[in-house]
């Protein structure tokens, strides 16, 4: 099994469910008492977000690509940056190694396309739903991407931080959200991307009318495969 370099932090709360998600996958396909084989870096998360809000994203690139280098450096052979957000800099991160690095995006663009959906509604932060280094990736994997109307969005995104990040889960949270989902129906969504690794702590299969795809599980099931995969 090859060792996976996960970059995390952002928030630990999501960092913590890769760590299980990708043990548990690991038992599940190997049997016994096998485990993944992983090393972990974790950022302040307050230190990126404040770079976030400020634009500063090359500064914030770095700071993940100086984590992957220590990853590379750890014996990692296959990376992986445990938050959509944070793709942004991914083309960043990927230049500062000479590992591979398993893109979210595709991981979920992938397993979409698998399900027979093309048309999806997007979830995440803003910067996530607003700019394209996402919904982009999305896009050039053969996908129809449509985002929540503005005021749905500013709420998606403000759950996130103000609460998903920091450990809470609210029932009315999730009501909100399931409205939002309910409008992207509407819109024509045939699946819902849960583009936010935080979110799945939230929303649940049951929460939509149609199909929900949780990035954070899909991008540890294609990091197993790829771990596992012959040389």
């Amino acid at each position: 099994m090859k060792t996976l370099g996960l970059i995390g932090g952002m928030s630990w709360e999501s960092t913590a469910e890769y760590y299980r998600l990708l043990n548990t996958l690991t038992r599940n396909r190997l049997g016994g008492l096998h485990s993944a084989r992983l090393v972990l870096h974790s950022v302040d998360f307050a230190e990126i977000e404040r770079l976030q809000a400020a634009g500063r994203w090359s500064e914030a690139g770095e700071i993940l690509a100086d984590a992957a280098r220590s990853l590379e450096a750890a014996g990692a052979e296959l990376l992986l940056i445990c938050t959509n957000t944070m793709h942004k800099v991914a083309d960043q991160v990927e230049a500062a190694v000479s590992v591979p690095l398993l893109h979210l995006a595709d991981a979920t663009a992938e397993a979409v396309r698998a399900a027979g959906v093309r048309r999806v509604g997007l979830l995440g932060t803003a910067f996530t739903m607003e700019q394209d280094f996402y919904r982009g990736r999305l896009a050039s994997g053969g996908l129809n991407v449509l985002v929540p109307k503005a005021g749905s969005r500013a709420l998606v995104h403000r759950i996130i931080y103000e609460e998903l990040c920091v450990g809470l889960v609210r029932e009315e949270s999730r009501a909100s959200y399931r409205q939002v989902i309910s409008e992207l129906v509407a819109a024509g969504a045939e699946g819902i991307v849960l583009g936010c690794t935080e979110i799945e702590l939230l929303i649940r299969p049951e929460d939509s009318p149609v199909p929900v795809f949780p990035t954070t599980r899909l991008h540890a099931e294609a990091a197993i495969d790829a771990a596992l995969a012959a040389p």
